[in-house]
């Protein structure tokens, strides 16, 4: 029998200090399931091993470092005698125009929210493929379809995230494993901690640009995050899950507007793309 079939589930979540990885990790312990959870800050997981004991392991977890995310996953397979869900949900934004992006803030950025995703996947897929089973899951974004002004470089960690999320789907089905995208629009989270959020030095000439998003977002209604948990668990609950779940109202209509325009683009431009064929 699978386990992950069963009432009970194990899950691993990684950046679970606060936010979504932390809102999940409570749902799922509340409903009876075992949760391994990661953060820099250990500490910050202590309140949900005070109030569910033996059913939480906590772990010290910097993603980047791929032996420790390797050496994590196996510690949480051993402990339990099984991981049925592994969900990448470290990461963090960074924000500034294109120009204005460090070669040092272009690498932190992928190394935590690419690098570490790959690195987590690497480590599952052999236990998922030795047992048969399991669910790997990975926080993207509606900025990981689409991009905007001063969040090039987030995006691009996100499309990352998607594209190899794509592959490593068509790749791990062959061995019974699910495999899924979480795309969130914006959402009541502490988005913009320090420690969630870094921004590059601003350059004068761009202000104009940032005054602009700021006006594109007055009024914008974020969704409550702590609405999404059942929303995650449906998805891990289910048999057939899908490769990409939109979280929230805005992100339905968000996506298909990018995906439409797209479609507009492609077809205006079709016979210049045709006649490319020789």
């Amino acid at each position: 029998m699978n386990p992950s079939k069963s009432a009970e589930k194990v899950w691993f979540i990684t950046g679970a200090s606060r936010g979504f990885g932390r809102i999940w990790a409570s749902a799922a312990l509340e409903r009876g399931d075992k949760v391994a959870v990661s953060a820099r800050d250990v500490s910050s997981l202590q309140p949900l091993v005070e109030k569910y004991g033996d059913a939480v392991l906590t772990l010290h977890l910097d993603v980047t470092d791929r032996e420790g995310v390797s050496q994590a996953v196996t510690t949480v397979s051993e402990h339990f005698g099984r991981v049925d869900i592994v969900l990448s949900n470290a990461g963090y934004g960074h924000q500034g125009a294109v120009e204005e992006i460090s070669e040092a803030e272009a690498r932190a950025q992928m190394d935590t929210n690419f690098f570490g995703t790959m690195w987590l996947a690497q480590a599952s897929m052999p236990i998922f493929r030795a047992q048969g089973f399991g669910h790997l899951l990975a926080v993207s974004s509606v900025l990981g379809v689409f991009s905007a002004p001063t969040f090039g470089v987030y995006s691009a960690s996100k499309f990352a995230v998607e594209g190899l999320f794509e592959a490593l789907s068509q790749e791990a089905s062959f061995f019974g494993v699910s495999v899924t995208l979480i795309e969130p629009a914006g959402y009541a989270t502490d988005f913009n901690n320090p420690s969630s959020a870094k921004y590059s030095e601003a350059i004068a000439a761009y202000q104009p640009v940032r005054d602009a998003l700021s006006q594109a977002f007055e009024g914008y209604a974020f969704g409550d995050p702590e609405a999404t948990a059942r929303a995650i668990l449906k998805v891990v609950d289910s048999p057939k899950p899908p490769l990409r779940i939109a979280l929230g109202a805005a992100a339905i209509d968000e996506i298909k507007g990018a995906y439409q325009s797209r479609l507009a683009t492609w077809n205006d431009w079709r016979e210049v793309s045709v006649a490319a064929q020789g």
